[in-house]
């Protein structure tokens, strides 16, 4: 087994250094017109990533299963060198778009995700506020492990995209110089991403590249100052609550659905799905007999 780090564990030091400079620097210089910091939500967050640490290691015990199965059974084998790591990186990146795409379609998936957006500031706590069911994302990097690439190496991919995403979650930075716009996902880009507004909703899905955006049709760029939040704001600083607040309401939707098949569409289909209206059919109308 390749031994490799955990960048998500090795970076704590930096996410509590950063935080902390954004913090003071928002004080010192405020922005108006930014979303800034709130004393209850940013502890909301935190508390959320503190969670999803522990969450998180329950969850890999069946992943680590399920991948391992899948890696004994493939004759194939992708070694950890210093020229592959860079490829599997490149792969991890393109599955983690159509996983985060995934996650925004699928009602079911995005009631784990929707954990992530239920914050109406964006700072660096922000990036902090994970799920703690993120049992969701695993089928998304099976053909990888079934490329060859050991679950091991998958782990700490998926750490450095992770961690890579911690400094992208701030409105202190303002657009980069355009090479670096036109590859990497950037803060610009992922306000877009967070932000609740019609044209921003459901782009930019990007984890380290926003190529795959530009080459898949999710792209936006920021032109209006983004408006953060859901499109149906939760009003609770609960972690709990914030942690499982869609599927209490996928519950609901499904104690109430008038069919089987309106069921499947409240957990598979779009988060705002709806079942199509029944239509009354008109009676004819006669001409009165002369």
């Amino acid at each position: 087994m390749p031994n490799l780090p955990d960048a998500v564990l090795w970076s704590i030091p930096a996410f509590v250094l950063l935080t902390v400079i954004e913090m003071v620097s928002v004080r010192i210089h405020p922005d108006e017109d930014a979303a800034g910091y709130e004393a209850k939500d940013a502890a909301t967050s935190v508390g959320m990533g503190l969670g999803s640490l522990v969450f998180d290691f329950v969850w890999k015990i069946p992943i680590v299963v399920i991948y391992t199965a899948v890696y004994g059974l493939t004759p194939l084998r992708v070694p950890v060198l210093w020229w592959t790591v860079p490829l599997m990186l490149l792969a991890q990146d393109f599955f983690y778009y159509w996983s985060h795409r995934g996650h925004h379609v699928i009602r079911i998936l995005w009631a784990c995700h929707v954990v992530h957006h239920s914050s109406r500031k964006f700072n660096l706590t922000t990036a902090l506020r994970q799920p703690w069911t993120s049992l969701t994302g695993w089928p998304f990097y099976v053909p990888l492990i079934a490329l060859g690439v050991h679950p091991a190496a998958l782990a700490f991919c998926s750490s450095v995209n992770l961690v890579y995403q911690f400094w992208i979650h701030t409105e202190r930075i303002d657009k980069l110089p355009r090479p670096f716009e036109f590859v990497f996902n950037t803060p610009s880009h992922h306000r877009v991403h967070h932000a609740s507004q019609g044209g921003y909703l459901d782009r930019n899905f990007g984890g380290i590249l926003i190529v795959w955006d530009r080459l898949f049709g999710s792209f936006a760029a920021e032109t209006e100052r983004p408006v953060y939040g859901l499109t149906k704001n939760i009003s609770t600083y609960n972690p709990l609550r914030v942690a499982t607040h869609e599927y209490a309401a996928i519950a609901r939707d499904l104690k109430e659905a008038a069919s089987w098949r309106e069921g499947a569409g409240r957990v598979f289909r779009g988060p705002g799905w709806q079942p199509a209206a029944a239509v009354t059919p008109k009676k004819p109308v006669t001409e009165p007999v002369a």
